[in-house]
């Protein structure tokens, strides 16, 4: 399967169900789509971010669901290392670090157990995915638009918003990578950016749930729901640790806390083990030219 750049899903009139970092858990998964069943959001509206196999179990069922349900999926930095055949997951970890020596294990495991037929999905999998929602054209990358591995949180400057907005080329970005959901809007009528955090996962908030979110098109604008989501969660540990994998990320599924902070600056640190809520943001974009 060739490698493609852009994916263009065109204008969408209806919600949109966006979530991402599925890791290989597949009860997380399937909660996820029979969430979007309940809401009568179909597979075609539905985005996924990326990083389909990561520290769970299930990485060929995983893709497995949202291979059949045709669900549209971003190529992630761990499907870019996985159906390219990297030495690592390029999750960008600092070398050495604990989240560097936890990664190389799962990633084994993952890339010992992934068939060609699922690499080949991986590769031909786009970097990038337009739409059109609310009148505004949004882009959705992986970590940031200047690399698919750029850890984007929150707390990050303005001005790395600015720059990864500018070369997205659109007014609004929707990214995955971090694992934390966020939404900035600027003021008035600025540009967006927006992660719907992991399903595969829980976010360091010291709950076991995951997260997605709905963008739903509004009067001037795109009304945006930051939604979590519970599953079963106590099967997904047991099926790591009977993978032997490891126990940091198998008792964080229950604990709802990330076995390292590596990658998290100072203003996200503190917020561990703080229970996010759930939010909901209104974003009036500036209308796109013709």
């Amino acid at each position: 399967m060739s490698e493609v750049a852009e994916l263009d899903l065109g204008a969408f009139d209806d919600t949109v169900l966006v979530f991402g970092g599925p890791y290989g858990n597949l009860e997380a998964t399937g909660a996820l789509l029979e969430e979007g069943a309940r809401l009568k959001i179909p597979p075609r509206r539905m985005i996924c971010t990326g990083d389909v196999a990561a520290y769970c179990a299930d990485p060929v069922a995983t893709a497995g669901l949202l291979r059949a349900a045709n669900i549209a999926t971003l190529m992630g930095n761990c499907e870019e290392a996985l159906g390219f055949g990297g030495d690592d997951c390029g999750c960008g970890f600092e070398d050495g670090s604990a989240c560097d020596l936890l990664a190389d294990h799962w990633y084994r495991y993952s890339n010992a157990v992934l068939d060609e037929e699922c690499r080949a999905w991986m590769r031909g999998l786009p970097r990038r995915i337009r739409f059109a929602l609310g009148g505004a054209r949004l882009a959705v990358v992986h970590g940031g638009a200047s690399a698919i591995n750029r850890f984007m949180f929150a707390s990050s400057s303005g001005a790395d918003f600015a720059a990864e907005l500018t070369l997205a080329g659109a007014g609004g970005v929707i990214a995955g990578h971090s694992g934390i959901p966020f939404t900035r809007v600027d003021p008035g009528d600025g540009p967006l950016w927006h992660n719907a955090g992991a399903i595969g996962m829980p976010a360091n908030d010291g709950t076991p749930r995951v997260w997605y979110s709905l963008l739903r098109p509004a009067p001037d604008g795109v009304e945006i729901k930051h939604r979590a989501l519970a599953y079963d969660h106590a099967a997904a540990a047991r099926k790591m640790r009977s993978a032997d994998l490891p126990e940091g990320y198998a008792d964080c599924l229950s604990s709802g806390l990330w076995p390292s902070l590596d990658v998290l600056p100072t203003p996200e640190r503190r917020n561990t083990g703080k229970a996010l809520a759930e939010e909901t943001y209104f974003w009036k974009p500036v209308p796109a030219r013709a």
